[in-house]
């Protein structure tokens, strides 16, 4: 039980027995680092029903908790605060309370909870994935399973769009150019194959755009009338009315990317539960349209197009079907919604992890299901990000200046190589487990940058900051963790067995106050839909962690007691510091 839980029912009992009033909310904050104290009552609420001097009400109670509450030990008043000393037995059965526990703070799911859906990554099936597709997956990925370990089911999904014209002027490109090469015979990975096509593509157009202009056409007339552009618009036609040979190229170099894209996934260390392709969803929700005609949720145009106007909340006319009777995204989207609910009639809510530039779309999207009546709708968020820049600037995917998510990786792996090899502290290891280690290190600090972050705002991303082994990064913490683990494994004694400590040192008992924030940090963490939370709480630990090591001998005490309790607590500040990683993804080192 948490101090705020402790504390408040003696807190309310002392003020009816002291002043025979009660009192709606009891206000706690942390104490301020200058005075003596773990927690602090704010005395100014209650002076609305008391009259009386602050520091007299709040000597008054205090006095009360000494004598009343076996957790207080002291206490001292500063204005209008109440700052409450705990006594060291308190901290002292919490660690030993939650020193066996395993994934201390995770709460598991409920059977009769309703689900919740993660949708992450969604790619396009005619290029690589590239930074901001890392930035969605680390973001999806990591929501997903802080979710979970607060207490939920939770389904990882995604929308492949995998149908289009962007996907025909692949096929095309490849078809004209590609002289029947695939994954196998040039060794490139597939995603990457077909990603050079749509460049290939772009090139071709923009020549033939130069060619028309140069014969007197206007830049509009060229882009609509260069051949190659025409061929592939034919190519959409064909691949909509099921032309038997555009559906197996189709079907042939998708393949090629979905075997790119997974190898992607599982270097980057993320996974999913099922798969959505727009090809089998683009027609969904036109079903609804009617519905929402028949409710008078949305109205139909004199040219036959349907919209819904939203403009008394706040937004605009939003088109959901065309006068010809072809849906738009919107329709997609809410027939895909709905159809996930069909798929897992569990799910209670949905996670939509998508760049910012969407946001407009989501707020229509969530108001349309909850005005058709789905009442899962009210448990709907957009997990809404800001872009990712490098020092070098923004990426174009068409020019093929993107940053590739693998050549990123890998850059990763080799920053983390170099600057370990400069330290100097790889005695010992084999060339495996070198490059098991760097590649640990490397996406340690790729997946923390980024996830420290908040969602909401653009990062500008450095590889070489991000490798740094001090300051609020990935392998400073992972540098923690596998210093805890040295000394695990020089421990020469039963860490089993009860320590016997009764009085605490000061870093010791504010280590413990750091661990006991733990499951508050998921549950919050997992309510606002940040990763940032945990990642900056592990580095506070971390920090906290250090300052006790630095203050406080650990191995080398001489009382057996001190040094038993010292060394069960280290291990299980590298406990959390583990399983906190795990919720964003990041592996720990047992070696560094």
């Amino acid at each position: 039980m948490s101090l705020p839980n402790i504390l408040t029912p003696s807190i309310e009992k002392a003020i009816q027995t002291l002043f025979d009033v009660t009192i709606d909310k009891i206000e706690f904050q942390a104490t301020r680092k200058e005075f003596e104290g773990d927690i602090t009552m704010v005395i100014f609420p209650l002076l609305k029903v008391v009259k009386s001097n602050p520091v007299e009400l709040g000597n008054k109670i205090g006095n009360y908790l000494v004598e009343n509450v076996s957790e207080v030990a002291r206490f001292n008043v500063v204005s209008g605060f109440l700052n409450i000393v705990i006594a060291d037995s308190y901290y002292l059965n919490f660690f030993n309370g939650i020193r066996s526990t395993d994934k201390f703070g995770f709460v598991t799911p409920s059977a009769n909870d309703k689900a919740v859906m993660v949708e992450y990554s969604s790619p396009n099936t005619n290029k690589p994935l590239h930074l901001g597709h890392v930035r969605n997956n680390l973001l999806g990925y990591s929501v997903a399973e802080i979710i979970k370990a607060s207490g939920k089911k939770v389904y990882k999904t995604q929308i492949i769009n995998d149908r289009g014209i962007h996907i025909c002027k692949s096929m095309l490109a490849w078809q004209k150019f590609g002289k029947g090469e695939t994954p196998e015979s040039t060794g490139l990975k597939g995603d990457k194959l077909v990603g050079n096509y749509y460049v290939a593509f772009d090139k071709a157009y923009k020549e033939q755009i130069n060619q028309l202009i140069s014969e007197g056409k206007t830049e509009d007339e060229a882009k609509k009338q260069a051949p190659i552009i025409l061929e592939a618009q034919q190519m959409l036609l064909d691949w909509e009315s099921g032309k038997p040979e555009v559906i197996d190229l189709w079907k042939k170099m998708n393949q090629w990317v979905y075997d790119g894209f997974g190898t992607t996934y599982k270097n980057l260390g993320v996974n999913f539960d099922s798969y959505y392709y727009e090809s089998n969803t683009y027609l969904l929700g036109k079903d609804v349209v009617q519905v929402g005609l028949d409710k008078g949720i949305f109205e139909k145009d004199p040219d036959g197009s349907v919209w819904i106007d939203l403009t008394d909340e706040g937004l605009d006319r939003k088109i959901v079907l065309r006068s010809d009777g072809t849906a738009v995204y919107m329709t997609q989207d809410i027939g895909t919604a709905i159809q996930r609910v069909k798929d897992m009639p569990d799910v209670g809510g949905m996670v939509y992890t998508v760049g910012n530039e969407q946001d407009y779309h989501f707020k229509v999207l969530f108001l349309i299901l909850k005005k058709l009546g789905f009442d899962w709708a009210s448990n709907l968020f957009h997990l809404s990000y800001g872009m990712v820049d490098l020092p070098s600037g923004k990426m174009k995917s068409r020019e093929g200046t993107v940053v590739d998510a693998d050549d990123l990786m890998n850059e990763m792996t080799s920053t983390a190589q170099k600057i370990s090899e400069d330290l100097g502290k790889l005695d010992g290891y084999s060339a495996e487990e070198k490059a098991k280690l760097f590649n640990t290190i490397g996406l340690g600090a790729l997946k923390y940058y980024i996830l420290k972050v908040d969602p909401k705002k653009r990062i500008l991303f450095n590889p070489e900051e991000s490798v740094d082994f001090a300051g609020n990064t990935g392998p400073f913490i992972q540098y923690t963790y596998a210093r805890i683990q040295s000394i695990l494994r020089k421990a020469d004694f039963d860490l089993n067995a009860g320590s016997g400590v009764v009085e605490m040192h000061e870093k010791e008992k504010e280590l413990i106050k750091q661990l006991e924030l733990f499951p508050e940090v998921i549950q919050n963490a997992a309510n606002n839909h940040s990763p940032a939370l945990i990642a900056n709480y592990t580095y506070d630990l971390v920090r906290e962690y250090n300052s006790f090591y630095q203050a406080v001998s650990i191995l080398g005490e001489t009382d057996l007691a001190k040094k038993t309790f010292r060394v069960q607590l280290s291990k299980k500040v590298a406990d959390v510091i583990a399983d906190s990683f795990s919720l964003l993804g990041i592996n720990v080192p047992e070696r560094m």
